[in-house]
């Protein structure tokens, strides 16, 4: 019976935790820091992974992913648009690979950490797995724009002068316009807010002996 009422428990704070992505992705378009729009979804993906597990943390990037490409397609988010008609099939794959593996990499690496540590420092497991989805989705947004977008990048300044015109190459472009503010602000929220809110839920399901 308490089996059957934990897994009713998870499934439900996984649908919960869906809906805030699909909906905090929605509404980060409007929430720029430079071209790029803000990932605050990141906060609910480290919630899901720290809570739920590898395969929870996976399913909500890869939803990231997916809204992040669904709004590329239909131009609601411009830049990502810029990148679908650049070469479709790269931006479908990046979009899914680095918000699905950020997603798995902060989950793995606190069930990793809570092994290492005995679940003893909840804390620093969950503060340590906030840190990696906004390096593992910055990373790889950045690894993929060289390898398969570099073309693209180094017209930017040309194409938009007014938004890219500052950057004298592609590599100042991707690392600093694109990537650079947008991380910090990333790691920042995530950093500060998911180890916060993660405690919180732990606490409270502790008390209700789930």
């Amino acid at each position: 019976m308490i089996n059957k009422r934990n897994q009713i428990l998870k499934m439900t704070q996984l649908a919960i935790l869906i809906a805030l992505v699909v909906v905090l992705q929605a509404l980060g378009s409007a929430i720029k820091i430079g071209p790029l729009p803000m990932s605050l979804v990141l906060v609910p993906i480290v919630i899901g992974a720290c809570l739920l597990g590898v395969k929870a943390g996976a399913l909500l990037g890869f939803t990231f992913g997916l809204v992040t490409m669904i709004m590329g397609i239909l131009a609601i988010d411009g830049f990502s648009n810029i990148l679908w008609n650049a070469n479709p099939f790269w931006f479908v794959f990046l979009c899914l690979l680095k918000a699905t593996a950020a997603g798995f990499g902060s989950a793995l690496v606190y069930k990793l950490l809570g092994r290492a540590f005995k679940e003893k420092s909840k804390i620093l497991q969950t503060v340590i797995a906030s840190v990696c989805a906004p390096v593992i989705n910055t990373g790889i947004f950045v690894v993929g724009m060289l390898l398969f977008f570099f073309d693209t990048a180094s017209a930017l300044p040309s194409m938009f002068p007014d938004a890219f015109g500052a950057f004298e190459n592609a590599f100042q472009l991707v690392f600093i316009g694109l990537a650079g503010l947008n991380f910090v602000g990333e790691f920042v929220i995530n950093l500060v807010l998911s180890p916060a809110i993660v405690r919180i839920v732990d606490i409270v399901n502790k008390k209700l002996k789930i």
